[in-house]
């Protein structure tokens, strides 16, 4: 294998590694003072389809006890662009599930947004689509600060779309946005990839990819996303081996990382479900990430209020706060998880002249494969599995080239077993007693 400090990477990204100061947008700017205080900056998934319950629903975000960003998150119609059914629901009152910014407008969108974001306080909007051209248009015709995605990460876990129409639309979205005298700031979901059992060095290599992508197309303001799977020690090993291969890769690019607290299976419990966003809040600040995308108690059942929105943040940065001041330092796992991901980055990058041309050719060739991920361009010949330490390891790894894995006394997976792993943290964090509460405890 090539070292990496040789592999050639695409045109496009060598240009965009300038040694010039890379000027920040309105949210990366936010992020980085926060980080150079000391806090940890913390956001919600919300979204509300009328346009005065999501102002409101922003302005008690704003006024958390908490250094926070605003979330916008879109509504099913609107990520699938089918803005006729989105206004059909405006016109007759019908619940959406998010808020959807094209069928308002970016009239209407800009004027909700004004006197509530601002340097003080930007916003994200969130979306899940995987062709989003028209999504791009109207977030850029409102000004809006930040957005979330990738070519990969939203088309394989939510969509029927191939992968080469998603890599040509999120192509002319990074091409939109390059060509803005204030670009958008663009987060990777590459680290979210199924929200769980999908083993961590994959998810570094993708959220790496992905941005990689976004550089090649002109973007200079990216965060790296990792979402917190079954082990804290390998998460931890997992962030390091992302924030290395970052600074690696994404020279002259302004760049953080974006931690999600559990994707999958949530506990049940009240204190379950604050166990697992505090132990998120600790490895976030262990780890030196930068932000941290919380859960609430009301995961497991429904969708969360703004008041839980609220009190998830609250009980985040207060935990963050704990951890800075008194948390002792903890040593990752070590399971060779910086030297997989960077093998898949390389040898991928090594199939086309760019990204998203080798993004598009190692899933066709299972060279990048997605466990348990039913989308016909993946091959969906890998397999992973949590050993009895609770790190979640390879169990097949079909076509990809990562190292032979010792599986002795491996059984061969059935429905029970699946259902079991999907369930881990469920119940882990059910059965333990909630530690180190902060003083004002969870009224």
């Amino acid at each position: 294998m090539t070292p990496a400090a040789t592999v050639p990477a695409p045109a496009a990204v060598r240009d965009a590694a300038s040694p010039a100061p890379v000027r920040r947008n309105r949210f990366s700017a936010f992020v980085h003072r926060a980080k150079d205080a000391g806090q940890l900056v913390v956001q919600p998934r919300m979204g509300f389809s009328r346009i005065p319950v999501m102002r409101e629903g922003l302005l008690a975000v704003r006024g958390a006890n908490a250094a926070s960003v605003g979330t916008v998150t879109l509504d099913s119609y609107t990520r699938v662009n089918d803005h006729d059914s989105a206004r059909e629901a405006l016109r007759t009152g019908a619940d959406l599930n998010g808020f959807p910014l094209v069928a308002h407008g970016p009239q209407a969108t800009t004027g909700m947004l004004d006197g509530v974001t601002g340097p003080e306080f930007p916003l994200q909007v969130r979306h899940g689509s995987a062709l989003p051209y028209p999504l791009f248009e109207a977030m850029v015709e409102a000004g809006i600060d930040a957005t979330e995605g990738g070519p990969v990460s939203y088309c394989l876990p939510y969509s029927r779309a191939p992968l080469t129409e998603a890599v040509d639309a999120w192509s002319r979205c990074c091409d939109l946005l390059a060509a803005q005298d204030d670009q958008m700031h663009l987060e990777s979901f590459g680290g979210c990839m199924l929200g769980q059992l999908c083993p961590p060095s994959l998810l570094v290599a993708l959220s790496v990819l992905e941005s990689l992508f976004f550089a090649e197309h002109g973007l200079t303001s990216i965060s790296l996303s990792y979402a917190q799977q079954t082990h804290a020690g390998q998460d931890l090993e997992a962030l390091a081996a992302l924030r290395r291969l970052a600074g690696e890769r994404l020279p002259g690019i302004d760049w953080h990382v974006v931690l999600y607290t559990y994707m999958g299976v949530y506990p049940r419990t009240p204190v379950g479900s604050f166990r697992i966003l505090e132990e998120s809040a600790r490895l976030a600040v262990r780890s030196g990430t930068e932000r941290l995308i919380v859960k609430t108690p009301a995961e497991a059942f429904r969708i969360p209020t703004v008041a839980e929105n609220v009190d998830a943040l609250e009980f985040a940065a207060a935990v963050a706060d704990d951890e800075a001041r008194f948390g002792k330092p903890e040593l990752p796992t070590s399971t060779g998880l910086y030297e997989e991901a960077r093998m898949l980055v390389e040898s991928t990058l090594e199939l086309g002249d760019t990204v998203g041309s080798a993004l598009v050719r190692a899933f066709a060739r299972g060279h990048l494969d997605v466990p348990f991920c039913l989308h016909r361009d993946n091959a969906n010949k890998s397999r992973a599995y949590v050993d009895p330490r609770g790190l979640l390891r390879w169990a097949k790894p079909g076509a990809m080239p990562l190292p032979p894995q010792d599986l002795a006394g491996r059984r061969p997976l059935s429905a029970q077993g699946l259902l079991d792993m999907l369930g881990y943290n469920e119940r882990r964090f059910d059965r333990e007693q909630l530690t180190r509460v902060p003083s004002w405890s969870l009224t």
